[in-house]
Order: C-alpha cells, then sequence, then structure tokens
C-alpha cells in the first residue's frame, strides 16, 4: 500500500476589516436618535402598558340633552369609541358586550334614556364585569352652560376624589371603576402628552358630583409662574355638570349577582306618582269645600231683606 499523504496545514487568512462607514444615527423632529435610547425604549415597552379603551354609546329614542352631554364626554376623552345607538331591552347586555369585543375596547359607558326623562348611565367592565348603574341628574352641557374655561381637546386630566371615598367597599370600588374609565392612557395616540384641566369626583348627600375645571396659569413674563408654585394657579369651570345616583353595582358586566343595593334610592317614577296624587288631593279638597259650602247655605238660608225691593218702583 502506497503512503498516505501528509495534510498540509493552510493558515486561515484573518477576516478583512469593514472598511465602509459606521451606521448613521436615524433622524428625527426632536434631534439624532441613539441606539442605545433605543435599546432602553424596547426593554421598557416590556413592561405594564394601559391600553384602556372605551365603548361610548346611547339608548334609542333619547332626548336631545342627554345626547349632547354624551357627545360631551365623547369630546373629553379621547380613548373612547362612539357606535350606533342600541335598543334597550333586556337582552342589551349580550348586544353591548359583543359591540365591546368587535370594538376591541375593555370598558363600556351605555347612556340609557327612559320615558324620554329619565337618564340611567352604565358604567361596565367587560366582559367579567363589574358594572354600575347610576340615575343621572342635574344635567348641564357645555353648550347650556356657556362657561370661560377652555382647555385643548384631547389632553390629559387629572383626577380628584373626594374623602369619602376611601370610607366603604362600594364607594372604593366605584373609584376604581371611574379611574380605569376616565383615566386617559400614557401615550395615547390620540391623547396630548400634558396635563391642563381637572376631572373633581365629589360625594355629596350619597350622591357623585362630576366637574371638570381648566387649570389655568399667567402667561405673561412679570406672572410667570415658577415650576411647583401653586399660589398663582387659578381653577376655570368648563362643564358639563351631573350628578350621579348610584342604584346597584353588578358582579358581572351588565347585570349578575348584584354586590351592592342603594337603600336610599327612589326611582323617578315613584316620585311622579306621589306628585300626582298630591295634585289629586288638592283636586278633593276643592270639590269638599265646595259642597261644604252649598250644605251650609242651605242650612243657614239668608233673611229677607225689607228694602230689596224699594228702589224698583
Amino acid at each position: 500500500m502506497g503512503k498516505k499523504r501528509k495534510h498540509i496545514e493552510t493558515e486561515v487568512a484573518p477576516p478583512k476589516k469593514d472598511m465602509s462607514a459606521e451606521e448613521r444615527p436615524k433622524r428625527t423632529l426632536l434631534g439624532w436618535k441613539d441606539k442605545a435610547e433605543e435599546v432602553k425604549k424596547e426593554s421598557d415597552s416590556t413592561g405594564f402598558r394601559n391600553k384602556e379603551k372605551v365603548l361610548v354609546t346611547c339608548s334609542r329614542r333619547i332626548n336631545f340633552r342627554y345626547r349632547h352631554l354624551m357627545l360631551n364626554m365623547v369630546s373629553l376623552l379621547p380613548h373612547c369609541k362612539k357606535d350606533n345607538k342600541v335598543e334597550s331591552k333586556a337582552s342589551k347586555g349580550t348586544t353591548l358586550n359583543e359591540l365591546v369585543e368587535l370594538k376591541s375596547c375593555s370598558s363600556c359607558l351605555f347612556f340609557e334614556c327612559r320615558k324620554h326623562q329619565d337618564l340611567y348611565l352604565w358604567m361596565a367592565k367587560s366582559p367579567n364585569g363589574p358594572s354600575v348603574k347610576f340615575l343621572v341628574n342635574a344635567v348641564h352641557t357645555m353648550e347650556e352652560l356657556k362657561l370661560t374655561g377652555n382647555h385643548l381637546k384631547g389632553s390629559r386630566p387629572i383626577l380628584t376624589f373626594s374623602d369619602n371615598f376611601d370610607k366603604d367597599a362600594h364607594w372604593k370600588l366605584l373609584k376604581e371603576l371611574i379611574i380605569q374609565i376616565f383615566g386617559i392612557p400614557k401615550e395615547h395616540r390620540k391623547s396630548k402628552p400634558y396635563h391642563d384641566h381637572v376631572f373633581v369626583f365629589s360625594i355629596v348627600d350619597d350622591h357623585i358630583w362630576f366637574r371638570n375645571y381648566q387649570i389655568s396659569v399667567p402667561h405673561n413674563e412679570a406672572d410667570k409662574v415658577p415650576r411647583g408654585g401653586l399660589e398663582n394657579m387659578t381653577l376655570v369651570e368648563v362643564g358639563p355638570r351631573f350628578c350621579l345616583n348610584p342604584i346597584k353595582i353588578f358582579a358581572g358586566s351588565f347585570g349578575g349577582p348584584t354586590l351592592y343595593e342603594n337603600p336610599f334610592y327612589i326611582s323617578p317614577n315613584q316620585i311622579r306618582a306621589l306628585e300626582k296624587r298630591k295634585k289629586a288631593g288638592k283636586y278633593a279638597k276643592k270639590v269638599k269645600a265646595k259642597t261644604r259650602r252649598k250644605m251650609h247655605e242651605l242650612s243657614n238660608p239668608l233673611e229677607p231683606d225689607e228694602f230689596a225691593e224699594m228702589w224698583k218702583e
């Protein structure tokens, strides 16, 4: 057999250096974008991000004032989606849950009008709940009030609550629900990245009163407010105004087991029935007074006057 050939060790040539220029950083409207910042943003994006979206809709045959109130709320919440009117029936919960899922939302504000005069507001987290039913009173829209306050559309509000919200369990639940629905997510594509107005929720007589104020700051160079100086800041009301009377809190979305029921709630139908009874009582009193007067005149006739026919001749 022949001898095996010896393998000649070939020297591996070192890789050639890339003589091309380094990749330039991306340019944006705010300046040059560094790669380190991109990596940092990517690492931050892996954390929690609020993707809250709210579906706002109403029932058919709604009053014009309540429709304007709904449009005011749509203009105040840039993270909401408006939809067509929904028929107010017993099966409205299933329909609304389907609409919320189709619109890729997680919450719902449903304005339900009854008898063209009573407005009920549903706040619900879909699809697992909870949900709250309110009776809306003392409604005043932006167009009706004509207040001097004004703030930019789409700016994020500061949510403030009175101390009463921390007393009972049902008020704590309502506070958390309001924060999730009315709190605009950070860096939402339709929102402005600053705060220039305040949403105020206060409890008076077991009712939630809503107010919207603009944060007014003087713009003169002489009166310029330093950072953190709150003495010269003032609040100017913008609107709208309304009052929420909680009726029931449900464990599910638009229904389910009842977690809380307001013992002091009286329906508007009962109030109107009592007013009708009072008016009917007034009429019955008038009729009784007339009959008593006639009976008194019959039982006590007047004596004939001697001089009644003197001047007739």
